[in-house]
């Protein structure tokens, strides 16, 4: 039997669009291999519609799909019901309830039937709950208790006791703070089944066994982690460029050539006539010459032209293997705040999480990251500022206009195209305005008028992040909750080096280190401490 008959994921011939004809997929084929898989590609290439294919979510239009054994999927947009408990979502309720009924002495043979035998159920699954870090929420707690961060582990936690054959993880670090994602990190490399993880998270990516790049509606594997992919790429891209030199010399040196036959044909040419006219050839003589000529220039031509032609093609496929991918531009406003403009002011403040903000000031162009652990607060200062939230007590003050960007992008009408959300959102925006800025944003010409609800994370991101940014007045003060949720790596570089150049004052929420120290960050509001006005000074 072939390694690809036993893989643990066979893909065949799979394709897929959206209801409104958008296509996504293509005639894929691909077998993944076993131990951990880093699936990775530009925002909008299929990565997580792929990946709910294989998960049975969603139905292809062609081809088919073999997983060996269920699988376990955990999704990048988990919703949870706030009322469920944490067993329920578990899956060991109906066991715990037999179990507790047994204990209490009831003998009825349904129970013994529902706990089977698993008496060490709560055992087991709070030592799943410890390796996670969640041992303190208790298995009667409810999901509206807990934070999302939480919510992603728990989740990971029910399809590890649940043993599926395939693991499919989509961006599973996101709003998980530092110490949840090296947990999540460990979780991953145990595991002992077959585990497709798309990510943009690097440290994850760096304990991989293999990289599969989905590009231009195919996937391509790499042995190795992140770094070894990287490596290959660079060394192909070397190779790629120094092909490509050539090919356009070549292609150069034939049109040359191509130019002194024809010089060379058309001087003949005024030869023959000149000796006609001067009696120095007959007129027969004349015509068998010219007739020869004729013949000769034909095959030259027809040479030249395959030459040109073979030259063409070499240079087309040089150009094919090249990586010229578009990223997205960002113009985020000219905002300039001076150093000494109050930008906001929070005063005696209690949160409805119950954290103290006793005096915070922001001043100038100042950009603050917020950190903490999951569930200390922090996308609710966020809605406080952003006045979505009222304090539990205090003054919470903004003194310039403001834009939010939340960690749930739930801004836009998923069954209205992105330019109609934006033109709804920006009224005073004119149509030429709203296309050329989505063009910015990698919505070109007819994809401007996707449907919102067929994007994927990253699009629904650069879309949202657009129509913030048509806002009027532009935002002074931008307050970002995990900014690089969902993006790919050259989007976050992409988004990086735009922020670095904002002139208004920010205020981010983000777990990723690298981002924050690439976009300049002047101060840390740490809401892990006693006191959440004590800030540190300089990042």
């Amino acid at each position: 039997m072939s390694i690809r008959a036993t893989a643990p994921v066979l893909c065949t011939g799979l394709s897929f669009a959206w209801p409104d004809g958008t296509p996504v997929l293509d005639g894929l084929s691909w077998a993944a291999g076993e131990g951990r898989t880093g699936l990775i590609g530009r925002n909008g290439s299929g990565k997580s519609t792929l990946l709910r294919l294989i998960a049975g979510r969603l139905v292809p239009s062609s081809g088919s799909v073999h997983v060996a054994g269920d699988p376990g999927y955990l999704p990048q947009d988990l919703t949870l019901a706030p009322a469920l408990r944490v067993d329920e979502v578990l899956g060991v309720a109906s066991a715990r309830a037999a179990l507790h009924a047994i204990e209490a002495g009831d003998t009825d043979e349904d129970h013994f039937t529902a706990l089977g035998d698993r008496w060490d159920v709560e055992e087991l699954t709070e030592a799943a709950l410890d390796r996670l870090g969640l041992g303190h929420i208790g298995l009667d707690r409810t999901v509206g208790e807990i934070s999302g961060g939480e919510a992603v582990l728990l989740r990971l936690a029910a399809l590890l006791l649940a043993r599926p054959g395939v693991l499919l993880l989509d961006e599973p670090t996101n709003n998980l703070d530092r110490p949840a994602r090296h947990r999540l990190y460990d979780a991953v490399t145990e595991y002992r089944g077959a585990v497709i993880v798309v990510t943009h998270d690097r440290e994850l990516l760096e304990r991989v066994d293999q990289i599969a790049e989905l590009r231009a509606g195919a996937v391509r594997t790499f042995g190795g982690n992140l770094t070894a992919y990287e490596t290959a790429i660079a060394t192909e891209q070397e190779a790629a460029e120094r092909a490509h030199v050539t090919a356009r010399a070549d292609l150069a040196r034939q049109r040359r050539d191509l130019a002194a036959a024809h010089t060379r044909q058309a001087r003949s040419a005024r030869y023959g006539k000149q000796m006609y006219a001067d009696n120095r050839l007959d007129k027969t003589s004349a015509q068998t010459m010219k007739r020869a000529a004729q013949v000769s220039r034909g095959k030259q031509q027809a040479v030249h032209d395959q030459r040109l032609a073979d030259a063409q093609d070499r240079l087309d496929a040089a150009e094919h293997r090249l990586r010229d991918d578009d990223a997205i531009r960002i113009d985020l406003p000219g905002t300039a705040v001076p150093p000494h403009r109050t930008v906001l002011t929070i005063e005696h403040t209690r949160l409805r999480t119950g954290r103290r903000v006793d005096d915070l000031r922001v001043h100038g162009p100042e950009r603050i990251a917020l950190t903490g652990r999951n569930g200390t607060g922090k996308t609710t200062l966020l809605r406080t500022v952003a006045g979505q939230l009222p304090p539990a007590e205090g003054d919470v003050t903004v003194h310039v206009p403001l834009r939010y960007l939340p960690q749930r992008l739930d801004l836009l009408d998923g069954r209205r195209s992105i330019v109609d959300n934006i033109a709804h959102l920006s009224p005073h925006a004119t149509g030429n305005r709203i296309r050329a800025q989505l063009a910015r944003f990698l919505f070109k010409g007819g994809r401007a008028d996707q449907l919102v609800e067929t994007l994927s994370g990253g699009e629904l991101f650069r879309a949202t992040l657009a129509a913030l940014l048509l806002a009027d007045p532009a935002p002074q003060l931008l307050l970002l909750d995990e900014p690089t949720n969902n993006l790919d790596m050259d989007s976050v570089s992409r988004l990086a080096e735009a922020l670095a150049g904002y002139r208004g004052s920010l205020i981010v929420v983000s777990h990723d280190l690298a981002f924050l120290d690439r976009i300049g960050i002047t101060r840390r509001l740490d809401l892990d401490a006693d006191v959440a006005g004590e800030t540190s000074g300089e990042a």
